[in-house]
């Protein structure tokens, strides 16, 4: 038997939401911000419904105090790491949903316990989630070179990167290692896509090329960059490649600069195997981070706790 409050068996909603977030964010490294209000909206729902079945005025001042305080820690803190580059925007909004949907730890009962089993003293579910989703994260550089290492590739970029055959990086996701510039993030991909069709080409094609460098070769007439989202369903060398003319009218470009774009491309057109970071989308250890905090509780307080410190 499974049993819960009204309000805590709704908030299971989000798990499936957030798994399609996941997902979606792993594909195309996007997630249309409409997932998120329907959420928001559940939270501030189920907020007022305890609200309103509050046994008593003491149990109010809890019910409000408690949301008060998960909203006045991780909502500001989910933003902080999102101006800081640490969490992108979707990140940052999921933890902001997380604050008002689960203001405190749900309590859902099983035949022979309840879970969560591990609570944090301080009692804020979704910062629960994010520590969780930290430690998650840290996994995934260790399972990388783990696996890098099985496929027999050997790389001072294992921890960080996989090797792809040049013709797979018009789709893939991350940042391109295999350049000089590489030590500063190397070209992102979303950047790349951008130019190409800045440029109304492909990779093959400037592969074909006798001289792509060539800024003679890029059309009058330029294509849009658009944001660089995988879609799923004889002249002047002053500027080779046309780094600087892409991004004078393509705007920031995720911040690649022209060296970046120029020793991307170079790399790109004479090489067949290339290193890139596919990183992770963060809301992909939130998601995991999430059904652990669920379940388990706190992974955090629970390490704390075995080697005495708490």
């Amino acid at each position: 038997m499974f049993v819960a409050s009204g309000p805590d068996l709704l908030r299971l909603v989000v798990v499936p939401v957030l798994g399609w977030a996941a997902w979606r964010d792993l594909r195309t490294r996007r997630v249309p911000n409409e997932v998120w209000y329907p959420l928001a909206a559940l939270g501030v729902a189920l907020f007022g419904w305890e609200l309103l079945t509050a046994a008593s005025g003491a149990a109010v001042r809890r019910i409000v105090y408690a949301m008060a305080l998960s909203v006045g820690i991780v909502v500001p803190l989910a933003y902080v790491f999102w101006r800081v580059g640490g969490f992108g925007g979707a990140d940052a909004k999921a933890f902001m949903v997380l604050a008002v949907v689960f203001p405190t730890y749900p309590t859902y009962y099983l035949p022979d316990l309840a879970v969560p089993v591990v609570r944090a003293t301080v009692g804020i579910f979704s910062l629960t989630v994010l520590t969780n989703a930290v430690m998650v994260g840290v996994v995934y550089p260790l399972g990388l070179a783990a696996i890098n290492v099985a496929r027999g590739h050997h790389s001072r970029w294992v921890f960080v990167g996989r090797p792809l055959d040049w013709s797979a990086v018009p789709t893939a996701h991350g940042r391109l290692l295999s350049a000089p510039s590489a030590g500063v993030g190397g070209l992102d991909l979303d950047a790349l896509r951008m130019y190409l069709r800045w440029r109304q080409t492909t990779l093959a094609a400037l592969r074909e090329q006798p001289n792509p460098r060539d800024p003679a070769t890029i059309p009058a007439d330029r294509g849009d960059p658009t944001d660089g989202a995988v879609r799923v369903d004889g002249g002047d060398h002053d500027d080779p490649w046309g780094a600087e003319a892409f991004l004078a009218e393509a705007g920031p470009a995720y911040g690649t600069t022209a060296a970046e774009l120029r020793d991307g491309l170079a790399v790109l057109t004479e090489r067949d195997t290339v290193w890139i970071s596919p990183g992770i989308p963060f809301v992909v250890p939130l998601l995991a981070g999430l059904l652990l905090a669920l379940t388990y509780g706190d992974i955090l307080v629970a390490i704390l706790g075995l080697v005495g410190v708490q």
